[in-house]
């Protein structure tokens, strides 16, 4: 059984990673992101109560978060094991997933860091352009669509997501190395990180995580 947590700045292509992993280990996906778009979605207490929070671009407080993780960890519905994304963000909850784990008799195998130097993320979102019609996604310097601005497929014309903006990536990185700098200080000291060159390919990164968690 694998136990996985994985992490990565905006656009460091821990997406990618996650979804190989998950695959290649047939783990079970325990997104906090996810949960709380489902319950949103739903319209339950749990949602309504998380989209206040996140409407305003604040995290959801621990406590909840806290609660809604050790739901799913108590059910133990992870055959082959589980891979944590979004969760825990800070250290207090990564303290509170310690206990959790304690009273369940479960250890996790590794932390994943898939590291990305700020100015290269930067240049990898800042980028990114993507037809709201078809979904289709181009980079203005890696995958360039033949005519500027006009998407390949269907013809629309490509817009830069906010998100996407300079200032917003800055933003969020700032925010992410800002949170997250003591939480991957936390996992070192206890011998489970495990960092990853993300400027590789997307193939080579895979291999990378899958070779040294062979070593485990």
């Amino acid at each position: 059984m694998i136990n996985l947590l994985i992490m990565g700045k905006p656009g460091a292509g821990k997406g990618t990673q996650s979804t190989k992993l998950l695959k290649h280990y047939n783990l079970t996906h325990i997104s906090t992101g996810d949960i709380y778009r489902d319950e949103i979605k739903k319209g339950s207490e749990i949602g309504v109560e998380a989209k206040k929070y996140l409407d305003e671009g604040n995290l959801v407080p621990d406590k909840m978060t806290n609660e809604i993780v050790w739901e799913i960890l108590n059910k133990k519905e992870y055959p082959n094991g589980f891979m944590l994304d979004g969760y825990p963000r800070t250290t207090a909850q990564a303290v509170a997933l310690d206990e959790m784990l304690r009273k369940l008799k479960i250890n996790l195998t590794s932390v994943i860091n898939v590291d990305v130097k700020d100015e290269v993320l930067l240049h990898r979102m800042a980028g990114r352009r993507v037809c709201l019609n078809c979904g289709q996604t181009y980079h203005t310097s890696y995958h360039p669509s033949k005519i500027e601005g006009v998407c390949d497929v269907c013809g629309h014309e490509l817009i830069q997501r906010p998100d996407d903006l300079e200032e917003s990536v800055i933003n969020r990185l700032a925010i992410y190395n800002e949170k997250t700098k003591p939480l991957l200080e936390y996992y070192a000291e206890k011998g489970l990180l495990m960092v990853i060159d993300g400027e590789q390919s997307t193939i080579k990164v895979f291999h990378d995580i899958i070779n040294k968690l062979g070593e485990k």
